[in-house]
């Protein structure tokens, strides 16, 4: 059962590491079924003879359990790998343990430390699935299947169907697939977004187009969960507990959901169909964590979403991102393109074969089909776009309009929802706000990575102001080059003054001071005078500290992540008003 594993017992394995086990409860980067995944540090002359071995391991022991026909999956990449397998639904806590002990295992047979005996473990995990099992779950999944709804299980709660159509259930009282009413079980229209900058614009707005086409959508973000514009939990909600918050709602006749890269691939999508998939731009951030350590990576991540997508379905993706272009060759379902530039060639040609697309023709937002063409809007009237100047908002508009068209809005729905939405900062919260104190004026963003600060820059440098100050973040989940990155994104900004603050939720291991410091050390290298860098112990203290050192015609920008609703009553409390892009205040 060793699989060859004898010829590595004389040599000794430098330092292989598990670093994640996790249950994975729906389609996910490695494979598109239900399943569990293993990520493991090794050294790469051992990496070949290792994964044998393991997953050698792991198939013994799933036919031990009559699993013979799950599948197994190993995805490579520098410095590791994972092994990931299809598992029953009920039982996903018991599969972890076949797989971290089919690795303990091959560990041990390498000259590692001794694993568990085999029967000893065969054993065990007998008992865990005996505990664990549910056939009753597995009944309602078959039967969900059967009649071609969606099935929403977590540890206490287990749905089938979607909002309106829904039925939930605790776990421990579940009902046979006899006792359901299917006839009144039914999902509701849904939209997955996803990509490095612009999702939760893109949802806001997508939800706002499908309200005003007369839908009830439910939506969830980074922002928190909102059903038909009431919120009803506040916080990043951009996984699949808050998909599962929105999708479990009686009240919802269509679902836009963010999913965001963490988790996809923390635990994968919480949908196995949905009718469109956003991917708005892939762009370099949050390298290092499971296994994704570069672009190729984190865009395969992000068209994990397409893999919901069924024939009828469109996926939406940017005809001038060329990693969506690269990997738009292995998607299975029709994609719909968008794009500023109405000569893109990519556009151009799927849209003469027949294809759905948006782009920008003498400054008016299009929607095209084949030979059918739609004018929405002039991108001036559009309060989301500042008069065209963000033009990274311009795209969102375009992918919003886009996804809405697909899912069956009227082109008078979205065509009002692009001429109303953002005249308000409430309307998209902490993104490219304008506010006026004292005469000061104030640009609030969530731009967290160079991507977004670039598009952040181009905002602020078309904004009057004196001298231009900025308060700047970052997670310690960076490695230090890309958080030098971020001040370098910001350096065009003409930055007088910059306000450096920790963020304590997120140093994720970097000592205090650390974050700041590399920034502080790449604004002195540009160029910055040591006099006009200041450093702050909390987002709030920066924004208070940046607002004492503004006078009357400055321009300050504030990048706020973990402290939003108490930089906006700090500011309000001052007496800060909203500011349209002309500078005149409502």
């Amino acid at each position: 059962m060793s699989a060859g594993c004898g010829s590595l017992a004389s040599r000794m394995i430098e330092q292989p590491a598990l670093s994640d086990s996790r249950r994975l409860p729906g389609p996910n980067r490695i494979m598109d079924g239900v399943g569990v995944v293993l990520d493991v540090q090794l050294p790469e002359a051992l990496a070949a003879a290792l994964i044998t071995s393991w997953t050698g391991y792991a198939r013994g022991m799933l036919d031990e359990f009559g699993w013979s026909g799950e599948r197994q999956h190993v995805l490579r990449f520098q410095g590791g790998a994972s092994l990931a397998f299809t598992a029953p639904i009920d039982v996903l806590f018991a599969a972890t343990e076949i797989n971290e002990w089919a690795w303990a295992a091959a560990v041990a047979d390498a000259g590692g430390p001794a694993a568990e005996d085999r029967v000893a473990a065969l054993a065990r995990i007998q008992a865990l699935v005996a505990a664990e099992g549910s056939p009753r779950l597995q009944a309602l999944g078959d039967a969900a299947r059967a009649h071609g709804v969606a099935l929403l299980a977590d540890d206490e709660l287990i749905t089938v169907g979607m909002g309106s159509g829904s039925r939930t259930f605790p776990v421990a009282a579940l009902p046979a697939p006899g006792d359901i009413a299917w006839s009144a079980v039914h999902d509701v229209p849904t939209a997955l977004v996803t990509g490095s900058n612009g999702k939760t614009t893109t949802v806001r707005l997508l939800a706002a187009m499908l309200r005003a086409d007369g839908r009830h959508p439910g939506w969830s973000s980074t922002d928190g969960v909102l059903i038909d514009g009431e919120r009803i939990v506040e916080g990043d909600y951009a996984g699949p507990e808050g998909a599962r918050l929105v999708l479990r709602d009686p009240r919802i006749d269509a679902a836009v959901l963010e999913t965001a890269r963490g988790g996809i691939l923390r635990r994968g999508l919480a949908v196995t169909r949905a009718d469109v998939a956003v991917i708005t731009n892939v762009a370099a951030d949050h390298f290092g964590e499971f296994g994704v350590n570069d672009l190729a990576a984190l865009a395969a991540t992000k068209f994990v979403v397409a893999k919901a997508i069924g024939v009828a379905g469109r996926v939406v993706l940017s005809a001038e991102d060329s990693l969506l272009v690269a990997g738009s060759g292995q998607v299975a379902a029709p994609i719909a393109w968008f794009s500023l530039d109405p000569g893109n060639e990519i556009m151009r040609r799927a849209l003469a074969a027949g294809g759905t697309g948006a782009t920008i023709e003498d400054s008016w937002f299009i929607l095209q089909c084949g030979g059918e063409r739609v004018p929405l809007l002039r991108v001036d009237d559009a309060p989301l776009t500042l008069n065209g100047s963000a033009r990274h908002n311009v795209a969102n508009a375009l992918a919003a309009s886009l996804a809405a068209w697909c899912l069956g809005c009227a082109p008078e729905a979205i065509r009002g929802a692009l001429a109303t939405f953002g005249q308000r900062n409430a309307d998209n919260p902490g993104r490219a706000n304008l506010y006026e104190l004292d005469g000061v004026r104030i640009l609030l963003d969530y731009a967290h990575n160079p991507h977004g600060m670039e598009a952040l820059a181009s905002i602020a440098r078309a904004l009057p102001g004196g001298r231009r100050a900025l308060v700047l973040g970052q997670a310690g989940d960076r490695d230090d080059d890309a958080i030098r990155g971020l001040a370098r994104s910001a350096w065009p900004i003409d930055i007088d003054h910059v306000f450096l603050k920790e963020m304590e939720a997120y140093r994720r291991g970097r000592a205090p001071g650390e974050i700041p410091g590399l920034m502080a050390d790449e604004f002195r290298r540009l160029g910055l005078a040591e006099a006009a860098i200041e450093f702050a112990d909390s987002e709030v203290a920066a924004v208070e500290n940046a607002l004492r050192w503004a006078r009357e015609g400055d321009l300050l920008v504030l990048t706020v992540h973990s402290s939003r609703a108490e930089v906006l009553e700090l500011l309000q409390a001052g007496g800060a008003r909203q500011m349209r892009w002309a500078g005149t205040t409502v």
